[in-house]
Protein backbone atom coordinates (compact mmCIF):
# COMPACT_ATOMS: atom_id res chain seq x y z
CA UNK A 1 0.00 0.00 0.00
CA UNK A 2 2.83 2.40 0.88
CA UNK A 3 4.49 1.68 -2.47
CA UNK A 4 1.31 2.53 -4.37
CA UNK A 5 0.91 5.75 -2.36
CA UNK A 6 4.50 6.83 -3.09
CA UNK A 7 4.15 6.05 -6.79
CA UNK A 8 0.84 7.91 -6.95
CA UNK A 9 2.33 10.95 -5.22
CA UNK A 10 5.32 10.84 -7.58
CA UNK A 11 3.01 10.81 -10.61
CA UNK A 12 0.98 13.76 -9.29
CA UNK A 13 4.19 15.73 -8.65
CA UNK A 14 5.41 14.81 -12.13
CA UNK A 15 2.17 16.13 -13.62
CA UNK A 16 2.62 19.47 -11.83
CA UNK A 17 6.23 19.88 -13.00
CA UNK A 18 5.36 18.77 -16.55
CA UNK A 19 2.45 21.23 -16.69
CA UNK A 20 4.56 24.20 -15.63
CA UNK A 21 7.24 23.26 -18.16
CA UNK A 22 4.58 22.87 -20.87
CA UNK A 23 3.35 26.40 -20.33
CA UNK A 24 6.80 27.88 -19.82
CA UNK A 25 8.56 26.33 -22.83
CA UNK A 26 5.73 25.19 -25.13
CA UNK A 27 6.66 21.54 -24.61
CA UNK A 28 4.27 18.72 -23.83
CA UNK A 29 6.14 17.63 -20.72
CA UNK A 30 7.13 14.24 -22.11
CA UNK A 31 10.79 14.73 -21.21
CA UNK A 32 9.68 14.72 -17.57
CA UNK A 33 6.80 12.23 -17.86
CA UNK A 34 8.47 9.40 -19.79
CA UNK A 35 11.34 8.64 -17.37
CA UNK A 36 9.09 8.82 -14.30
CA UNK A 37 6.51 6.52 -15.88
CA UNK A 38 9.22 4.09 -16.95
CA UNK A 39 10.52 4.00 -13.37
CA UNK A 40 7.01 3.56 -11.93
CA UNK A 41 6.16 0.78 -14.38
CA UNK A 42 9.39 -0.98 -13.45
CA UNK A 43 8.41 -0.91 -9.78
CA UNK A 44 5.03 -2.38 -10.68
CA UNK A 45 6.69 -5.29 -12.48
CA UNK A 46 5.71 -4.41 -16.06
CA UNK A 47 7.60 -6.44 -18.67
CA UNK A 48 10.82 -4.54 -19.63
CA UNK A 49 10.19 -5.40 -23.30
CA UNK A 50 7.11 -3.13 -23.41
CA UNK A 51 7.85 -0.74 -20.51
CA UNK A 52 9.08 2.11 -22.73
CA UNK A 53 6.22 1.57 -25.16
CA UNK A 54 3.73 2.09 -22.31
CA UNK A 55 5.64 5.10 -20.94
CA UNK A 56 5.85 6.78 -24.37
CA UNK A 57 2.21 6.03 -25.28
CA UNK A 58 0.87 7.24 -21.93
CA UNK A 59 3.01 10.37 -22.16
CA UNK A 60 1.53 11.17 -25.58
CA UNK A 61 -2.01 10.67 -24.24
CA UNK A 62 -1.28 13.04 -21.34
CA UNK A 63 0.11 15.65 -23.74
CA UNK A 64 -3.29 15.92 -25.52
CA UNK A 65 -5.04 17.88 -22.74
CA UNK A 66 -1.77 19.49 -21.62
CA UNK A 67 -1.09 21.03 -25.04
CA UNK A 68 -4.67 22.30 -25.27
CA UNK A 69 -4.39 23.97 -21.86
CA UNK A 70 -0.99 25.48 -22.61
CA UNK A 71 -1.93 26.64 -26.13
CA UNK A 72 -5.14 28.26 -24.83
CA UNK A 73 -3.17 30.22 -22.22
CA UNK A 74 -0.68 31.43 -24.85
CA UNK A 75 -3.42 32.21 -27.38
CA UNK A 76 -5.05 34.55 -24.86
CA UNK A 77 -1.79 36.51 -24.99
CA UNK A 78 -1.80 36.44 -28.83
CA UNK A 79 1.33 34.29 -28.85
CA UNK A 80 0.15 31.53 -31.22
CA UNK A 81 0.93 32.06 -34.92
CA UNK A 82 -2.08 30.42 -36.57
CA UNK A 83 -0.64 30.96 -40.07
CA UNK A 84 2.32 28.72 -39.23
CA UNK A 85 0.02 26.22 -37.49
CA UNK A 86 -2.22 25.91 -40.57
CA UNK A 87 0.81 25.49 -42.84
CA UNK A 88 2.68 22.94 -40.70
CA UNK A 89 -0.09 21.02 -38.90
CA UNK A 90 -0.91 18.47 -41.67
CA UNK A 91 2.78 17.51 -42.02
CA UNK A 92 3.30 17.30 -38.25
CA UNK A 93 0.23 15.06 -37.95
CA UNK A 94 1.42 12.77 -40.74
CA UNK A 95 4.90 12.60 -39.22
CA UNK A 96 3.44 11.72 -35.82
CA UNK A 97 1.49 8.81 -37.29
CA UNK A 98 4.62 7.55 -39.02
CA UNK A 99 6.65 7.95 -35.83
CA UNK A 100 4.23 5.86 -33.79
CA UNK A 101 4.35 3.13 -36.43
CA UNK A 102 8.13 2.89 -36.73
CA UNK A 103 8.96 3.49 -33.04
CA UNK A 104 9.70 -0.17 -32.37
CA UNK A 105 11.96 -0.37 -35.45
CA UNK A 106 14.40 2.39 -34.48
CA UNK A 107 17.23 1.83 -32.00
CA UNK A 108 16.55 4.13 -29.07
CA UNK A 109 20.24 4.83 -28.42
CA UNK A 110 20.83 6.14 -31.93
CA UNK A 111 17.73 8.33 -31.72
CA UNK A 112 18.76 9.65 -28.31
CA UNK A 113 22.25 10.55 -29.58
CA UNK A 114 20.87 12.43 -32.60
CA UNK A 115 18.40 14.34 -30.44
CA UNK A 116 20.97 15.12 -27.74
CA UNK A 117 23.56 16.39 -30.23
CA UNK A 118 21.07 18.69 -31.98
CA UNK A 119 19.63 19.94 -28.69
CA UNK A 120 23.10 20.62 -27.27
CA UNK A 121 24.17 22.71 -30.28
CA UNK A 122 21.00 24.78 -30.23
CA UNK A 123 21.17 25.17 -26.43
CA UNK A 124 24.67 26.62 -26.67
CA UNK A 125 23.56 28.90 -29.49
CA UNK A 126 20.56 30.23 -27.56
CA UNK A 127 22.58 30.81 -24.39
CA UNK A 128 25.72 32.28 -25.94
CA UNK A 129 24.48 33.94 -29.14
CA UNK A 130 21.25 35.52 -27.92
CA UNK A 131 21.39 38.39 -30.45
CA UNK A 132 21.98 36.22 -33.51
CA UNK A 133 20.23 32.89 -33.34
CA UNK A 134 18.33 32.82 -36.65
CA UNK A 135 19.48 31.15 -39.86
CA UNK A 136 16.85 32.84 -42.06
CA UNK A 137 14.88 36.07 -41.88
CA UNK A 138 11.53 34.34 -42.45
CA UNK A 139 9.86 30.93 -42.41
CA UNK A 140 11.12 28.63 -45.19
CA UNK A 141 9.07 27.93 -48.30
CA UNK A 142 9.09 25.13 -50.85
CA UNK A 143 10.09 21.52 -49.99
CA UNK A 144 11.29 22.50 -46.50
CA UNK A 145 7.69 23.29 -45.56
CA UNK A 146 6.99 19.55 -45.66
CA UNK A 147 10.33 18.09 -44.54
CA UNK A 148 10.83 20.08 -41.33
CA UNK A 149 7.39 19.66 -39.66
CA UNK A 150 7.14 16.02 -40.80
CA UNK A 151 10.49 15.30 -39.13
CA UNK A 152 9.42 17.14 -35.97
CA UNK A 153 6.20 15.12 -35.79
CA UNK A 154 7.91 11.80 -36.48
CA UNK A 155 10.76 12.14 -33.97
CA UNK A 156 8.54 13.62 -31.27
CA UNK A 157 5.97 10.83 -31.54
CA UNK A 158 8.69 8.19 -31.37
CA UNK A 159 10.09 9.76 -28.19
CA UNK A 160 6.79 10.41 -26.45
CA UNK A 161 7.23 14.19 -26.34
CA UNK A 162 4.98 17.01 -27.52
CA UNK A 163 7.50 18.36 -30.00
CA UNK A 164 8.09 21.67 -28.25
CA UNK A 165 11.76 20.90 -27.76
CA UNK A 166 12.16 20.55 -31.53
CA UNK A 167 9.55 23.13 -32.54
CA UNK A 168 10.71 26.03 -30.36
CA UNK A 169 14.35 25.75 -31.33
CA UNK A 170 13.39 25.34 -35.03
CA UNK A 171 11.04 28.34 -35.06
CA UNK A 172 13.60 30.56 -33.31
CA UNK A 173 16.21 29.57 -35.89
CA UNK A 174 13.76 30.92 -38.50
CA UNK A 175 13.66 34.34 -36.79
CA UNK A 176 10.44 33.81 -34.85
CA UNK A 177 10.23 35.64 -31.47
CA UNK A 178 10.71 33.26 -28.56
CA UNK A 179 7.31 33.96 -26.97
CA UNK A 180 5.49 33.29 -30.27
CA UNK A 181 7.62 30.19 -30.88
CA UNK A 182 6.70 28.81 -27.45
CA UNK A 183 2.99 29.50 -27.92
CA UNK A 184 2.89 28.03 -31.42
CA UNK A 185 4.84 24.95 -30.32
CA UNK A 186 2.31 24.36 -27.56
CA UNK A 187 -0.46 23.92 -30.15
CA UNK A 188 1.78 21.69 -32.30
CA UNK A 189 1.77 19.31 -29.35
CA UNK A 190 -1.87 18.44 -30.08
CA UNK A 191 -1.12 17.45 -33.68
CA UNK A 192 1.69 15.19 -32.44
CA UNK A 193 0.11 13.63 -29.38
CA UNK A 194 -3.34 12.81 -30.80
CA UNK A 195 -2.28 10.69 -33.82
CA UNK A 196 0.67 9.30 -31.86
CA UNK A 197 -1.65 8.11 -29.09
CA UNK A 198 -4.03 6.50 -31.58
CA UNK A 199 -1.11 4.70 -33.22
CA UNK A 200 0.12 3.28 -29.91
CA UNK A 201 -3.40 2.23 -28.87
CA UNK A 202 -3.79 0.27 -32.10
CA UNK A 203 -0.26 -1.19 -31.94
CA UNK A 204 -0.71 -2.53 -28.41
CA UNK A 205 -4.34 -3.56 -28.60
CA UNK A 206 -3.80 -7.34 -28.29
CA UNK A 207 -0.55 -7.40 -26.30
CA UNK A 208 -1.08 -9.85 -23.41
CA UNK A 209 1.89 -8.43 -21.46
CA UNK A 210 0.16 -5.13 -20.74
CA UNK A 211 -0.71 -4.22 -17.12
CA UNK A 212 -4.38 -4.04 -16.06
CA UNK A 213 -6.21 -0.87 -16.96
CA UNK A 214 -4.50 -0.31 -20.30
CA UNK A 215 -5.94 0.89 -23.59
CA UNK A 216 -3.46 -0.49 -26.06
CA UNK A 217 -0.09 0.75 -24.79
CA UNK A 218 -1.73 3.66 -22.92
CA UNK A 219 -1.89 3.24 -19.12
CA UNK A 220 -5.23 4.69 -18.05
CA UNK A 221 -4.15 4.86 -14.39
CA UNK A 222 -1.03 6.85 -15.29
CA UNK A 223 -3.14 9.15 -17.45
CA UNK A 224 -5.72 9.64 -14.68
CA UNK A 225 -3.07 10.64 -12.13
CA UNK A 226 -0.82 12.87 -14.24
CA UNK A 227 -3.10 14.54 -16.83
CA UNK A 228 -5.26 16.62 -14.42
CA UNK A 229 -2.16 18.05 -12.73
CA UNK A 230 -0.58 19.05 -16.04
CA UNK A 231 -3.76 20.74 -17.25
CA UNK A 232 -4.09 22.76 -14.04
CA UNK A 233 -0.46 23.92 -13.93
CA UNK A 234 0.18 24.63 -17.65
CA UNK A 235 -1.39 28.13 -17.45
CA UNK A 236 0.94 28.89 -14.54
CA UNK A 237 3.93 28.17 -16.77
CA UNK A 238 2.47 30.36 -19.52
CA UNK A 239 2.12 33.29 -17.10
CA UNK A 240 5.71 32.82 -15.96
CA UNK A 241 6.91 32.74 -19.59
CA UNK A 242 5.32 36.10 -20.38
CA UNK A 243 6.88 37.69 -17.30
CA UNK A 244 10.37 37.17 -18.80
CA UNK A 245 12.00 39.28 -21.49
CA UNK A 246 12.67 37.61 -24.85
CA UNK A 247 16.39 37.39 -24.06
CA UNK A 248 15.88 35.84 -20.63
CA UNK A 249 13.31 33.33 -21.89
CA UNK A 250 15.69 32.34 -24.71
CA UNK A 251 18.53 31.74 -22.26
CA UNK A 252 16.21 29.84 -19.91
CA UNK A 253 15.06 27.60 -22.77
CA UNK A 254 18.71 27.05 -23.70
CA UNK A 255 19.45 25.86 -20.16
CA UNK A 256 16.46 23.52 -20.35
CA UNK A 257 17.73 22.09 -23.63
CA UNK A 258 21.20 21.63 -22.13
CA UNK A 259 19.74 19.60 -19.27
CA UNK A 260 17.59 17.58 -21.67
CA UNK A 261 20.58 16.88 -23.93
CA UNK A 262 22.71 15.80 -20.97
CA UNK A 263 20.03 13.36 -19.88
CA UNK A 264 19.70 11.99 -23.41
CA UNK A 265 23.45 11.44 -23.69
CA UNK A 266 23.43 9.65 -20.35
CA UNK A 267 20.51 7.36 -21.34
CA UNK A 268 22.15 6.58 -24.69
CA UNK A 269 25.57 5.73 -23.27
CA UNK A 270 24.63 3.86 -20.07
Amino acid sequence: MDQWFILGAAMLATGCVAGVMAGLFGIGGGIVIVPVLEFALGNLGVDPAIRMHVAVATSLAIIIPTSLSSARAHHQRQAVDMAIVKRWAPFILGGALAGAWIASQVHSRVLAMVFATFALLVALKMMLLTKSRNVTDDMPRGPLVAVIPTTIGCLSSMMGIGGGTFSVMTLTLFNQPIHRAVGTAALFGLFISLPGTIGFVVAGWNDVRLPPGSLGYVSLSGFALIAPATVMTAPVGARIAHSFSEKKLGVLFGIFLLLAATRMFYKALV
